[in-house]
């Protein structure tokens, strides 16, 4: 397959509510951004490879970067993965719908493009009522990557969707804004362990507590066999440097600087822009304004965006993450 053979025309892309409508988009063959709890996700039949493809061209993603495969209830796993272990339906019992993707080996009838050319395949059920009535109403599973151009910031409401893709796909379906706003926990299983692929909503604390399994965490930035694992994922427009706040400021001070912060604003000297997440000190509040607030600093006339270290616990793991992977361009 060629994406040669699939170049997208600029086309009317509209916004909506009309779950019938995104499913007969959807069955025939059609690219459709859909909204989940975590971020909104650009979505195709996942065992159509030419609807596969035209996620790729839209999005402009590279070929190595693997899919998440969206049903409907845990119980389909294993209509397109293998030797689940326990773990994995204890878990999914616990968290799914929900924020958690698993990676399980596959199975034949899912396609390479998908999975990158990985034996495994990532799984999760979106917790999200559009999302889930989506589902239902089709017999194939949903491929879902964030509804954004590769490597920007990923989208939390349909606007950022339209600001990103418009002209390149046909529709979206406006669920309102994510309540996560962090792309899902990622995990796998090995030798009796469950293995953190990625950090999001779901923490290793959670999930040893339910699965009764050890947490390791692992990483592979360069050929990734989960989804969201690049070096240069998630980063906005402006370079973004993540540190000591006051000591970059110092490093940047003839720069017009637009700062974000967990619950502190810095006064002494102020920034010209400052963006603090959440006074009250809730992770879950600065998570949901984390991708939001950097594409709004995109918006006004800053210069370099710094950002402060988040508290290295719970969702506080999966913030630093997407900021260090959104730093890495400008290293």
């Amino acid at each position: 397959y060629s994406a040669r053979n699939l170049t997208l025309h600029p086309m009317q892309t509209t916004i909506g509510k009309d779950i019938k409508y995104a499913s007969m988009l959807l069955q025939q063959g059609e690219i459709v951004a859909i909204p989940t709890e975590t971020v909104y996700g650009l979505a195709a039949n996942a065992l159509n490879e030419d609807a596969v493809l035209r996620i790729y061209e839209a999005k402009q993603r590279p070929r190595f970067n693997p899919l998440i495969l969206h049903v409907d209830s845990f119980e389909k796993f294993d209509t397109y993965a293998q030797d689940i272990p326990d773990a994995c339906y204890r878990l999914a019992e616990r968290f799914s719908p929900g924020p958690l993707t698993f990676l399980l080996p596959k199975k034949n009838n899912v396609p390479d493009l998908v999975t990158a050319g990985s034996d495994h395949v990532a799984l999760r059920v979106p917790a999200h009522p559009f999302a889930l009535e989506l589902l239902k109403s089709i017999d194939f599973p949903l491929a879902a990557p964030s509804a954004n151009p590769s490597g920007y910031v990923s989208p939390v409401t349909a606007r950022h969707v339209y600001d990103g893709l418009h002209g390149r796909i046909p529709y979206i379906l406006d669920g309102g804004p994510c309540q996560v706003g962090l792309e899902s926990t990622i995990i796998g299983f090995e030798d009796g362990k469950v293995v953190l692929h990625r950090y999001g909503a779901v923490t290793a604390e959670d999930m040893e507590a339910r699965s009764g399994c050890p947490v390791v965490t692992k990483h592979s930035d360069d050929h990734p066999l989960t989804p969201g694992k690049l070096k240069s994922h998630y980063a906005p427009a402006l370079p973004l440097f993540v540190g000591d706040i006051p000591e970059l400021m110092k490093r940047f001070g003839d720069k017009r600087l637009a700062v974000i912060s967990f619950r502190q604003r810095y006064v002494d000297p102020a920034p010209d822009y400052a963006f603090v997440l959440s006074p009250s000190g809730d992770l879950h509040e600065a998570a949901r304004k984390l991708f939001h607030t950097m594409r709004d600093i995109d918006a006004i006339d800053a210069d370099v965006i710094l950002a402060e270290l988040f508290p290295e616990q719970g969702l506080g793991l999966a913030i630093n993450d997407r900021l260090h992977r959104a730093q890495s361009l400008f290293r």
